[in-house]
């Protein structure tokens, strides 16, 4: 009876001693893992993925956000945007907090293979550790969705993504941004904005041949889309020279000021990025932005035909001043003035030229909910469009280019 008890007592012993380490390793286990994301962390993550506009770039089906495989068309050919939805198997849902900052910082997939810069990570590379993770933590709570995009349709060799080393030893710096300690606080996050996650850089500084920004010539504007993202140094006629800080806060935020409208691309900006902002980071920016020095100037450009300017203010005056006023006034922030217009005079009129032809659409946010639209005049001769064009960019004191009846031809195809 004895020896039963003890055998009893010692069989329970055991099983107490082998619950009470599985409990402590199951402790311990639950220790090590990381704690969830809070509310907060992921409405900052929500908030910073907006500043980087990801979903313009990566969603292809606005019935899926962030699902990737939309088009990206550059000189060298297209790419097609990655799944960024939790998805285990087309998506990032496998990729560790680790792998999603070496792609935003390094421009690195988790294979090891090079990302292309159509992905902006020499921009994102300025994002600090703590921003990278939270718009990782939102990211994480979209819903997840099957979706491989297609392979990149770029031109050989570019379609060999070994050479994207060669390009980042040349033009790529990683590293975040460095607070000026001699500006403001708001200027500094205005800087963090714009370098990094903005990418404001992307499209308004040129590019060399080989796709790099050419940062002797930065925020002097740059083809885009089809369309000219103009200078945002402090040029006088092309730049923000004639801007306020409220001026650039203005348009950020409502697509539209008293000197102009967004259009293009940078609307799609304004409608799902900019106008989402805070007003103090849109300020932040505005007011980086307008500390830009000029850069390099724009070429000389011959003065306008005595010929042309007058056929172009002849089918203005037929055409144009219902909206625009004789004095190419038009109506406060419906219709935008022509006068020292800054888009305008840019010295690449390609997006003068695309609104000519195809009409505007005033976008409307919560800001500015009133909408305005212009009519396209595509049925106009490559001639007429050319003149009119011309005419508005040097009356009234402005000064631009002469536009031509071929570059008006170029811009139709």
């Amino acid at each position: 009876m004895g020896h039963r008890l003890t055998r009893h007592w010692q069989h329970n012993a055991a099983a107490i001693l082998v619950a009470a380490i599985l409990c402590t390793a199951s402790n311990a286990a639950r220790a090590q893992l990381p704690a969830p994301p809070s509310p907060e962390t992921i409405a900052k993550g929500k908030a910073l993925t907006e500043v980087g506009d990801c979903g313009s770039c990566h969603t292809a089906d606005p019935a899926k956000p962030f699902a990737g495989g939309k088009r990206i068309d550059t000189p060298f050919g297209a790419v097609y945007s990655a799944n960024l939805t939790p998805d285990l198997n087309t998506g990032i849902g496998r990729w560790t907090d680790e792998a999603f900052l070496r792609a935003m910082r390094y421009g690195e997939r988790p294979d090891g293979a090079a990302e292309y810069p159509a992905f902006p990570y020499p921009h994102f590379t300025k994002v600090t550790r703590d921003d990278v993770f939270a718009i990782r933590a939102y990211l994480a709570t979209v819903a997840p969705v099957n979706n491989t995009p297609p392979p990149t349709a770029l031109h050989w060799p570019l379609n060999y993504r070994v050479l994207m080393r060669l390009w980042n030893f040349a033009f790529f710096r990683p590293g975040i941004f460095e607070p000026d300690q001699n500006k403001s606080a708001e200027w500094n996050r205005g800087g963090y904005l714009v370098e990094g996650l903005g990418h404001c850089g992307a499209c308004h500084t040129p590019k060399s041949f080989l796709g790099a920004e050419r940062q002797h010539a930065r925020f002097t504007g740059s083809r885009v889309d089809g369309w000219f993202a103009p200078r945002l140094d402090g040029a006088e006629r092309g730049g923000l020279k004639s801007w306020s800080v409220e001026d650039i806060a203005e348009y950020l935020g409502t697509g539209r000021n008293a000197h102009s409208h967004a259009g293009g691309p940078m609307a799609q900006v304004v409608l799902n990025s900019t106008s989402r902002m805070s007003d103090t980071d849109v300020r932040a920016i505005a007011v980086y932005l307008k500390d830009i020095a000029a850069g390099p100037p724009e070429a000389a450009s011959t003065p306008p035909s005595a010929a042309q300017m007058a056929n172009g203010e002849k089918l203005y005056k037929g055409s144009c001043v219902a909206c625009h006023e004789l004095d190419g006034s038009g109506a406060l922030r419906i219709y935008p003035p022509l006068p020292g217009n800054a888009n305008l005079q840019s010295a690449d009129a390609l997006s003068t030229i695309r609104i000519i032809l195809d009409g505007a659409e005033t976008i409307t946010t919560r800001r500015a909910p009133n909408t305005g639209s212009m009519p396209g005049y595509a049925k106009m001769s490559d001639q007429d469009v050319a003149d009119v064009i011309t005419y508005i960019r040097n009356a009234w004191g402005n000064a631009a280019p002469a536009v031509s009846a071929a570059d008006v031809a170029k811009a139709r195809k």
